[in-house]
C-alpha cells in the first residue's frame, strides 16, 4: 500500500484493501448465548453504522452473558489531518542524561514521592515508573542517581500521600490510577490537588499523574501539570519532572 493513496482527510478503517471500512470490534450483551443472541449481535451493529455485519464468534459466558465478535463494514471516515492533541511538551531525555542534567542544573537529590491512590489496588503502573527494575528495558526511577525515589504502593489515601510530601520536602508527586470504572479516578485526582491547595503546597511542587485513561488533557484540566498514559517510562515522567523544576525555579 502506497501512503501517497491514503486521503489523511478521509480514513477510515482498512481489512483487506484500502478503504473497504472493514473493522472488528467485541462486546458483550446481558443475554443468554444462543442464534437469537447473534441475531441481537447483528442487529446492534447494524445500527451502530456498520453494514453487513456478521458475528464471528460467540461465547457463552453465563449467568445470561454472551460475549461477541462482529465483523463489518464502516462507512464513516475521520479527517485525521484536523486533529490536535495535547501532548507533554519536553524533549524525552534518556536516564543518564537525566542524571546529567539533574547534576548541571538542580545540584541536589530530587524527592519524588509516587503512589496507587484511593481504592486502586493495582500498582503495575506505579511500579514501572519506579521501582528500580522498571519495565520493558527501561529503568525506573529507584535506579536513578540523584534522585529519591519513594513508592508508597496501592491504595493510599490522599492525605497520607500528602503527609508523606511534606514529611519528605518531595519535589514531586506521582499518582498512578489504573481503576477508572464509573470514572472513580476523577474525584479522587481532584481530591488530591484540593489537600495540596489547602496545604499551600500546590505551586511548590511537581503534579504528575497516569494510567490508562488518563490524558495530559484531563490532567490539565483536574490541576496536574503533566498526564502520561500507556506507554510511558520513567525517563519520559523523570525528564519532565527535572526539566519543571527547573523551570519553575523550584530548585
Amino acid at each position: 500500500m502506497a501512503l501517497e493513496k491514503v486521503d489523511l482527510t478521509r480514513v477510515k478503517p482498512y481489512g483487506d484493501t484500502l478503504n473497504d471500512g472493514m473493522m472488528q470490534l467485541s462486546f458483550t450483551l446481558p443475554i443468554p448465548y444462543g442464534d437469537e443472541a447473534d441475531e441481537a449481535a447483528r442487529r446492534l451493529a447494524r445500527k451502530m453504522g456498520l453494514e453487513e455485519p456478521s458475528v464471528v464468534h460467540s461465547h457463552d459466558l453465563g449467568v445470561g452473558y454472551t460475549f461477541f465478535v462482529v465483523y463489518g463494514k464502516c462507512q464513516h471516515t475521520v479527517n485525521y489531518e484536523e486533529i490536535e492533541v495535547p501532548k507533554v511538551d519536553v524533549e524525552i531525555m534518556s536516564k543518564y542524561e537525566v542524571e546529567d542534567f539533574i547534576k548541571e542544573n538542580i545540584k541536589r537529590d530530587v524527592v519524588i514521592v509516587g503512589a496507587c491512590t484511593g481504592t486502586d489496588a493495582h500498582t503495575v503502573g506505579i511500579d514501572a515508573i519506579m521501582n528500580m527494575k522498571g519495565y520493558d528495558g527501561h529503568y525506573g526511577l529507584e535506579r536513578y542517581k540523584m534522585v529519591e525515589a519513594y513508592n508508597l504502593g496501592s491504595q493510599v489515601p490522599n492525605e497520607e500521600l500528602v503527609a508523606k510530601a511534606i514529611e519528605l520536602n518531595a519535589d514531586a508527586i506521582l499518582v498512578s490510577q489504573v481503576v477508572t470504572q464509573k470514572d472513580v479516578h476523577i474525584p479522587n485526582l481532584t481530591e488530591l490537588t484540593e489537600l495540596l491547595e489547602a496545604e499551600g503546597m500546590r505551586d511548590k511542587i511537581v503534579l504528575v499523574c497516569g494510567g490508562p485513561r488518563i490524558s495530559h488533557e484531563l490532567a490539565k484540566e483536574l490541576g496536574y501539570d503533566a498526564g502520561f498514559g500507556s506507554g510511558s517510562f520513567a525517563n519520559n515522567v523523570a525528564s519532565f519532572i527535572v526539566k519543571e523544576i527547573v523551570e519553575r525555579k523550584l530548585v
